[in-house]
């Protein structure tokens, strides 16, 4: 950790107190595991007071049969300092919903808007929480871990349809031979050789 790092978890850790659940650091990268309650109040203490003025991602996972089953992280990063910090909190699984900072770090727009459509989070306070990636009624969550890989079906008349695929052969699926994960995978069927230097139209 960082000296800087050091100082603004020493910070947190002052102002937040028993709400600061958990402190990891792996490969110099500082996490801190964080009460859902306090979650906007610590996003604004770390913009305002620490500098963190540039959220880079903010993802979701799922902790299937484990409860709090999702988690949702923020990356967040100091640009005048180069300083990086990971804040981490989980939800219950039931309907989980947590609050939008998308007005704290405008970056969190897209983000949360692709976490509820991928997986199903809601985040209370943002401006037009709708789909990002699939269609306006589409039922399902497909990043969640209990959503097949062959897919679900579904029908939104007028709008779209779905239906499971079919996995033997099928483009998601490696290839039972001795080689290694390299040649196993789907892209290796596919992709042709290169052909010589000379038969380029342009550089590649």
């Amino acid at each position: 950790m960082s000296t800087a790092t050091f100082d603004s978890v020493a910070k947190l850790e002052a102002k937040f107190g028993s709400a600061i659940l958990a402190k990891a650091e792996f490969r110099g990268e500082t996490s801190l595991t964080v009460s859902p309650e306090v979650v906007r109040d610590l996003a604004l203490f770390c913009r305002d007071e620490l500098g963190f003025n540039y959220l880079i991602d903010l993802c979701t996972i799922d902790h299937f049969e484990t409860e709090p089953r999702w988690e949702v992280v923020y990356e967040l990063y100091a640009l005048g300092r180069g300083e990086h910090l990971r804040i981490k909190y989980r939800l219950l699984e039931g309907e989980p919903e947590a609050p939008t900072i998308s007005d704290i770090w405008p970056t969190a727009d897209w983000h949360e808007r692709e976490a509820y459509d991928m997986m199903g989070i809601r985040f209370r306070g943002h401006p037009e929480l709708r789909r990002i990636l699939m269609w306006d009624g589409y039922p399902h969550y497909p990043l969640r871990k209990d959503f097949p890989l062959e897919g679900l079906p579904s029908d939104v008349p007028d709008v779209a349809f779905t239906k499971p695929a079919p996995l033997q052969g099928g483009p998601f699926v490696t290839a039972p031979t001795d080689g290694s994960t390299q040649v196993r995978e789907p892209r290796a069927r596919y992709t042709p050789p290169l052909p010589p230097k000379d038969k380029f139209i342009a550089e590649p």
